[in-house]
C-alpha cells in the first residue's frame, strides 16, 4: 500500500508552529505541500473551469407557457409551468412536494395561489431572470472533473462499462455515477448506496473514487467532505482502493475541522492534479 506511506512533517499554523507526528497519507502530504507553496488555484482550474456567469437556458415552448398563464393570470398552469423548469424562481418548501406529485396542484388552490402570488410580485422580465441564473458552482463540479478525466490527462485508456474486461491493463471505466455505482456493487464489494465519479483498473487492482470541490468551511461543504471520506471508509473487496479525490479549502493549514481530519490520519485524500501521481504508484 505505498500510497499509506508514513510521513512526519512541521507545519506553520495559525496559532504557532506544532510538530504534527502522524501516519498521513503521503498524497494528502503532497496535496498540502501543492497548495500553500505553487500556484494551485491556477493549476486547479484546468480540472474545474468554472463559468458562473452562464446562464440557464430555458425551452423556448416551455416560456411561452409561463407566459401566457402569467398574463392571464391562471396560476395553475403557471405553477405547472415553472415546475418543468430546473430551477424555481422562489424558495419555498412545498416547492418539491408539488414536483413529485403534480396532482396535488387541483387539490391545493390556496397553496397554489399562495406561491403564484408572490411570483406575480416579479414582473415578467424578472422573472425570466430569476429562472435563468447560473447553476451554483458546487453542482457543476460533478460533470468538469469526468471532463477532465475523458481528456486523457491521467495517461490512461477509457473503456465503456459494458466493453471493460479484466483482461485490459491501465483503464478507467466510463459511465454516469449511477452506473458506475452499481459496477461497484455488483464486481467490487461497494456497500453505499451513492453515485460513485471515478473508478479505474490498474495491475488488477481497482481505484474508487469520490470527486469534490470544497469551496468554503461549514454547512454544505462540511457535508460534502463528510460524503467523500464515507465513500473511502466504505468496505470494499481486498483489490479495490477506496480515495477521495478532494479540492479546495480543506488543505489550508488551520485548526479547522477538515484540515485537522485528513492531516492527523492516514485517510486517502488527495487534490485531482496528484491523482495520476497515485495511480502510477499500483
Amino acid at each position: 500500500m505505498q500510497y499509506h506511506a508514513v510521513a512526519q512533517a512541521r507545519f506553520e499554523l495559525q496559532r504557532g508552529i506544532i510538530k504534527l507526528e502522524s501516519a498521513m497519507n503521503y498524497f494528502t502530504m503532497q496535496s498540502i505541500e501543492l497548495t500553500n507553496q505553487r500556484n494551485y488555484l491556477d493549476l486547479l482550474f484546468s480540472v474545474y473551469p468554472l463559468s458562473p456567469d452562464s446562464i440557464r437556458e430555458i425551452d423556448e415552448a416551455v416560456w411561452n407557457r409561463i407566459e401566457t398563464s402569467y398574463n392571464g393570470k391562471d396560476n395553475k398552469a403557471l405553477l405547472r409551468a415553472l415546475l418543468e423548469l430546473d430551477l424555481f424562481p422562489i424558495k419555498d418548501g412545498y416547492v418539491p412536494y408539488l414536483r413529485r406529485d403534480k396532482s396535488a396542484i387541483d387539490r391545493n388552490p390556496d397553496t397554489v395561489n399562495r406561491i403564484c402570488g408572490r411570483i406575480h410580485e416579479m414582473s415578467i422580465a424578472q422573472l425570466y431572470e430569476r429562472c435563468s441564473q447560473p447553476k451554483e458552482t458546487n453542482r457543476q463540479m460533478g460533470p468538469l472533473f469526468r471532463r477532465w478525466v475523458q481528456q486523457g490527462i491521467l495517461g490512461m485508456d477509457m473503456v465503456s462499462i459494458e466493453g471493460f474486461s479484466k483482461d485490459m491493463n491501465n483503464v478507467i471505466l466510463d459511465g454516469s455515477d449511477n452506473a458506475l455505482m452499481q459496477f461497484a456493487q455488483a464486481n467490487l464489494g461497494y456497500t453505499r448506496d451513492k453515485g460513485i465519479d471515478f473508478i479505474a483498473y490498474r495491475n488488477q487492482q481497482y481505484v474508487i473514487g469520490e470527486a469534490k470541490f470544497i469551496s468554503d468551511e461549514g454547512g454544505h461543504q462540511n457535508d460534502q467532505f463528510l460524503d467523500a471520506i464515507t465513500t473511502v471508509e466504505a468496505k470494499v473487496n481486498k483489490n479495490v482502493h477506496c480515495i477521495a479525490i478532494l479540492d479546495g479549502v480543506l488543505y489550508i493549514r488551520s485548526r479547522k475541522k477538515m484540515y485537522r481530519r485528513i492531516s492527523e490520519s492516514n485517510i486517502p485524500v488527495m487534490s485531482a492534479l496528484l491523482l495520476r501521481d497515485f495511480l502510477y504508484t499500483l
